[in-house]
């Protein structure tokens, strides 16, 4: 009953043998990058991350990252989780050639690694944060919720041009209430076919914790999404099927008909990618860890 984007995984909870495991806490504007995932001739965030730990730690070919959620492209991220499985001894080379050093802690060459990175990244990625993972730990199948926010502006003179990446300016104006109306109905587990771009062997079973609409300060108007998992998309298209009803478009109850039918709608459109960013991953503690992992490796299905 519990979520996987694909069919059994096969990756062990416990690194390999010889080596260390460490979660790397990621923030990244996302407008320039083709997306998470790496991709050859692409600009990626997995790509420059990757390339960056192999140069500082002079690892070729460069380690591999395992993220908590691979972002489409132009999606931002404020509080993205990876972990990469490292030979124990590759963090001594954040050492450099300090001529009669102390060896450091594995503490301080985390620290250094953090500062290392900051100085070769380029400036729309960041490694916010690096620690040791505690026993179990899976920056993808530990994790129990994904917290997304999706911001738009729907005064009639535009949004503030500052914030352009990040804000989606819709032309109309929105009703929260109604907006709110009909997310209610779309929580729970079900199968969100109808919001998901299908990929082979994948479930689009999931389940919605919490849909809500509030205008902050500014006069935005904010979407807090949370599940256990999103499939490719989703949150995009369920704030795209929100806005119509939100303008008026279409009535309160469509979202929950479009939900039902379990089958793409022509009708809804799904949202810009610059308005959304991942804000927070949350994990169990750790002596749930790994019992968290295998569950989540588990294909999902709906019960009677």
């Amino acid at each position: 009953m519990l979520s996987s984007d694909a069919v059994p995984h096969t990756v062990p909870v416990v690194p390999p043998v010889g080596t260390v495991r460490l979660r790397l806490d990621l923030a990244y504007e996302g407008t320039e990058f083709s997306g998470w995932a790496r991709q050859p001739g692409l600009r990626t965030v997995q790509g420059e991350l990757e390339a960056a730990l192999g140069r500082i730690l002079r690892l070729d070919p460069a380690p591999s990252l395992t993220v908590a959620g691979r972002t489409d492209a132009g999606v931002h991220a404020r509080g993205q989780v990876a972990h990469v499985d490292l030979p124990a001894e590759a963090l001594r080379a954040v050492e450099g050639r300090r001529s009669g050093a102390v060896d450091m802690s594995a503490a301080q060459r985390r620290s250094a690694l953090v500062r290392r990175l900051a100085g070769v990244l380029p400036p729309d990625v960041r490694v916010q944060a690096v620690t040791e993972a505690p026993e179990g730990f899976d920056a993808r199948f530990s994790a129990l919720s994904r917290r997304y926010a999706y911001r738009v502006c729907d005064a009639p003179g535009g949004g503030d041009p500052l914030r352009r990446r990040e804000v989606l300016w819709y032309p109309r104006p929105l009703d929260v209430d109604r907006m709110n109306a009909a997310a209610v109905h779309l929580l729970g587990e079900h199968d969100f076919a109808a919001f998901c771009k299908r990929r082979d062997g994948a479930t689009t079973i999931r389940e919605l914790q919490r849909l809500e609409w509030t205008r902050d300060a500014e006069g935005l108007l904010v979407a807090t999404v949370v599940a256990d998992a999103f499939c490719h998309s989703m949150v995009r298209a369920l704030v795209g099927c929100l806005l119509a009803v939100g303008e008026g478009h279409r009535p309160v109850e469509w979202p929950a008909d479009v939900l039902l039918n379990a089958v793409r709608d022509s009708g809804v459109n799904v949202a810009a990618a610059h308005g959304l960013c991942l804000e927070e991953v949350r994990y169990p503690e750790d002596g749930a860890l790994t019992h968290r992992a295998q569950q989540t490796r588990r294909i999902r299905t709906l019960g009677p």
